[in-house]
């Protein structure tokens, strides 16, 4: 039987691809409208009713674009609808978490030095979390709030501060933070979905059955849309943040995370601003530093899991699975040997200062609750260790292949 292990590896590959190529899109389009709405200049000649004109200049030809604040006197028989952009991340990103996050999650998603839960009890966080959010977003949106949008943001932000706490008090390092990405992914999507796109559909009924459409729908679709922009680059950081542990692994992760917030904020208001007089304001780029070396400052404080303390840890049911096979021991050596110079609460291998990803393999828990990882990366692949660190010959690999393969019955 070929091993389910590479299939399922390829899935989430695949997956993670499709979910990038969305993202950019989406992002890519949202910026694009944005900067567009923000460069419109208005033109005597216009036709009656529209807004304002840009003209564009790319990939040799030229581009004119005219805007209607609510629509054209007649409708054109073709419109494009940008929708599925949003759609596909959101749908593709949903599926990644329950991949990495849900089938993986003894390993990746929960913690039991922060919280003893059940698999099930951390799914069940996991998906009914990210409808939390939007709920309380979209009702606060639809109060006297949406009159004061500086409040409104304000408070967006506040929880966000509290569901990155609240993550960082029950997942990993990595899972919280990418749950925070998801919850406010969702409530990007949820706007396109059940805000921008209704409130664009009434108005082309309206126009097509010869009536006029209430501009409030309009004005509706493009509030929605100006946070759903300056929500984005936080989205972004959120979404590479499992490949730097000095964001995912340091005791104020959740912080680092809320402060995220706050650069996306100050860039977005620059080239916003930019785009509507021709000069954005440089003091954005100062608070901007700012904020990233108090992040830079937050990594490095505070305490992580001793390696006393790792090892004093009592073993979970999937750690104690792979802890317990006959092979164990001669694979947990294959490891300590070629793997924990680098993957070490203190790394001695040249000037390393953090494990590569956060990922300890020193003590036996650590080995096992890493197995299918070691299995992937240091046995049937050679990703690790890199060949100019250490030279792992085929034997050492062998072993560990022979240790996952015994637990797994294959």
């Amino acid at each position: 039987m070929y091993d389910l292990a590479v299939i399922w590896e390829w899935i989430a590959f695949s997956v993670r691809w499709l979910h990038v190529i969305a993202a950019m899109a989406w992002i890519g389009a949202s910026f694009y409208f944005i900067a567009l709405d923000l460069m419109l200049k208005p033109n005597p000649a216009l036709p009656e009713g529209a807004h304002g004109e840009e003209w564009e200049v790319h990939g040799g030809g030229f581009y004119h674009t005219v805007k209607y604040l609510v629509a054209p006197a007649r409708m054109p028989e073709h419109l494009t609808w940008h929708k599925w952009q949003s759609y596909t991340t959101w749908l593709s990103g949903a599926a990644l978490l329950m991949i990495i996050y849900w089938v993986g999650g003894e390993l990746f998603l929960l913690d039991p030095t922060k919280a003893d839960l059940a698999l099930w009890q951390g799914i069940l966080i996991s998906g009914g979390s990210l409808t939390i959010g939007w709920l309380l977003y979209d009702q606060m949106c639809k109060s006297r709030l949406s009159d004061h949008p500086t409040v409104l943001m304000l408070l967006l932000f506040a929880i966000l501060v509290v569901m990155s706490w609240g993550y960082n008090q029950i997942f990993t390092g990595r899972a919280a933070l990418l749950h925070l990405g998801a919850f406010t992914a969702t409530i990007m999507t949820a706007n396109v979905f059940f805000q921008i796109m209704p409130n664009q559909r009434i108005v082309v009924a309206d126009l097509k059955a010869g009536r006029t459409p209430d501009a409030k729908y309009g004005k509706i679709a493009k509030v929605r849309s100006t946070h759903n922009n300056y929500l984005t680059l936080p989205v972004v950081f959120l979404m590479l943040s499992n490949h730097y542990p000095l964001a995912f692994a340091t005791e104020h992760a959740w912080i680092i995370s809320s402060l995220i917030f706050l650069t996306g904020v100050t860039i977005r208001h620059y080239f916003n601003t930019k785009h509507a007089t021709g000069k954005g304001p440089h003091w954005t780029w100062a608070v901007t530093v700012l904020l990233m070396i108090l992040i830079a400052w937050l990594s490095s404080v505070g305490t992580s899991e001793t390696w006393e303390e790792a090892e004093a840890r009592p073993l979970t049911p999937y750690e104690e699975k792979y802890a317990s096979a006959a092979s164990f021991e001669e694979a947990y050596d294959t490891v300590l040997g070629n793997c924990s110079m680098c993957h070490a609460r203190e790394p001695v291998w040249g000037n390393m200062l953090w494990a590569p990803k956060g990922v300890y393999l020193e003590t036996p828990g650590d080995v096992a609750r890493h197995a299918d990882q070691i299995y992937l990366q240091a046995g049937i692949s050679h990703a690790m260790p890199p060949p100019n660190a250490v030279q792992m010959d085929k034997e050492a690999r062998q072993s560990i292949i022979a240790w996952v393969r015994e637990v797994r019955g294959n």
